[in-house]
């Protein structure tokens, strides 16, 4: 590949990171290619496939090693996984749920598995406790003061 392209493809890459709401990982890939590109140019790495192995290995080093650093070092925070994101969200209940069987709810327009530790019935309004791979569990517990959200007793 051409020096000169590297640097092109370098340049795009932070661009790109520049104008999405990307997880600051493109910025480590150009910032790759243009490293090869200046390898390149000097004919340190002059085999094709030595310089597409060489952007591989410090596009990687780059993302493992200084991705968390550099996001801490501006104050930026990680993507929320969804679990963490969905968490207190209002499921409606689809399918009736008991505790130990499984039933249905809506959340965000989409059917899920639900399982919860105590009777649900269709048409119920349930915050979501946590999501276990693609399974909601619904939040709040059977209390001597009765049923709510999260736990607490009445």
């Amino acid at each position: 590949m051409i020096w000169w392209l590297w640097f092109v493809a370098g340049a795009g890459l932070l661009v790109f990171e520049l104008v999405t709401p990307g997880g600051f990982v493109a910025v480590f890939f150009g910032f790759a290619a243009i490293l090869v590109g200046l390898l390149a140019a000097f004919q340190v790495g002059a085999p094709e496939w030595l310089q597409w192995a060489l952007f591989v290995v410090l596009s990687a080093a780059g993302v493992m090693l200084f991705r968390r650093p550099v996001m801490q070092r501006f104050g930026l925070q990680p993507p929320a996984l969804p679990e963490q994101e969905m968490r207190g969200e209002w499921a409606v209940v689809t399918e009736e749920v008991r505790p130990g069987d499984v039933g249905k709810v809506e959340l965000r327009g989409t059917t899920w598995t639900a399982r919860a530790n105590r009777t649900v019935h269709v048409g119920e309004r349930v915050a979501v406790e946590r999501i276990d791979g693609l399974t909601v569990w619904l939040a709040g517990t059977q209390s001597r003061g009765g049923w709510t959200p999260g736990g607490g007793s009445t």
